[in-house]
């Protein structure tokens, strides 16, 4: 079995070390456009099935060129690339996970010429959306009837500093879109759009987390796929306390715009002049990190109220010497492709995660997932 990974940042590096290690796999070819990367990849993963290749990573055919004769490939990219790995993935008749959850619209568009090509494409398939979609999924499958589902997920700092309580693990422009965009949410039974930063709640994690806060962010496929099934379904992200409300004062004033405006003659948008004041505020006196889930499901079973809820509080791994983050992103996406080769996953078209990993598959899933070192434990 021949295994492809896009990127070889910090996920890619990790995904391409994890499969590697996996029985049946012939071969992992770590693409990227830096050398450099590619470099610290292979010296990383020290692993004779490894090679690494270089490529423009720019258009179509770039990814057809690397993905042509390649059983599964798994996508670590930007989200402007996102969708054209999608395309390329089913030119090349190659089954491939991908990290990104955004633009599922435009993949599920696809999904008949997935079908047609024979291949599977899982969108979304890291902790958030990933863990926290098939989560919801099986506990809305276990109620008669689902009235609410909150997903909740956030990485914040194992030593937490001022002003901002939090450190950046992978890209800030990631991170600050967030912040930005509007949130797709279920509300009544309906796909709704809610504003970025809003409905602060304040809730608690075990330690070494404590208090914290989260806001609504994009909920994701979930909000399609669940559509239907559940009355009301949010996501929402964890920071420390304080936190959301600098970012939305900064959102306020115009901080975090993407509308260029003009600067001593240079027009640049005041979200990328953001990016770099803010960038050294958010790096951290540790890499340490801590990532946390808690996925609630309520209705009935039964004629009576039940709520289903689980929950994760990982730490940074010092065994692989990764963030906790890079782990519970990079893991449950090097399991879906294991599981595409061995056929444990079949079905063929774009099929996001929480519509794979449910009934006979979530046990099994988890446990997998419990070996590879995520713990995600069923809370009374």
């Amino acid at each position: 079995m021949k295994v492809v990974v896009l990127g070889t940042g910090m996920i890619g590096t990790t995904i391409v070390s994890e499969i590697a290690k996996f029985e049946g796999i012939e071969s992992v070819m770590a693409v990227d456009v830096r050398q450099e990367s590619i470099d610290n990849c292979l010296k990383i993963a020290r692993n004779p099935k490894v090679i690494g290749k270089t490529t423009s990573l720019s258009i179509e055919e770039d990814f057809i060129n690397v993905l042509e004769g390649a059983d599964v490939a798994v996508g670590c990219l930007p989200h402007s690339l996102s969708l054209t790995a999608v395309k390329a993935a089913i030119a090349s008749k190659c089954h491939l996970v991908d990290l990104v959850g955004s633009m599922f619209i435009e993949k599920m568009e696809l999904h008949t010429q997935a079908q047609e090509a024979g291949v599977t494409i899982i969108p979304g398939c890291g902790v958030a959306p990933g863990i926290t979609n098939f989560l919801a999924a099986q506990g809305i499958e276990l109620l008669d009837e689902a009235d609410e589902a909150v997903l909740i997920c956030g990485g914040v700092p194992r030593w937490p500093v001022p002003p901002l309580w939090y450190q950046v693990v992978f890209r800030l422009e990631s991170v600050l879109g967030l912040y930005t965009k509007p949130a797709v949410a279920i509300k009544n039974g309906e796909i709704i759009e809610v504003p970025p930063l809003s409905e602060l709640e304040s809730l608690t994690f075990p330690e070494p987390v404590g208090a914290c806060e989260a806001v609504i962010t994009d909920a994701h496929s979930t909000a399609f796929t669940l559509k239907g099934k559940v009355g009301n379904l949010t996501e929402k992200t964890v920071r420390y306390p304080g936190h959301w409300e600098k970012m939305k004062v900064l959102a306020e004033l115009g901080f975090l715009d993407h509308n260029p405006i003009e600067v001593q003659g240079v027009m640049t948008a005041p979200v990328k002049f953001s990016e770099k004041i803010l960038s050294p505020k958010m790096k951290g006196v540790s890499n340490e990190d801590v990532t946390v889930v808690r996925v609630e499901v309520n209705g009935t079973k039964d004629g009576k109220a039940k709520t289903y809820t689980w929950e994760m509080v990982d730490v940074y791994d010092h065994e692989r010497n990764i963030s906790s983050m890079a782990k519970t992103t990079a893991l449950p996406a090097a399991l879906a492709a294991k599981w595409i080769a061995e056929k444990k996953i079949s079905e063929t078209g774009v099929v996001p995660i929480e519509t794979v990993i449910v009934n006979d598959r979530f046990a099994p899933f988890l446990e997998a997932l419990k070996e590879l070192g995520i713990h995600i434990e069923m809370k009374d």
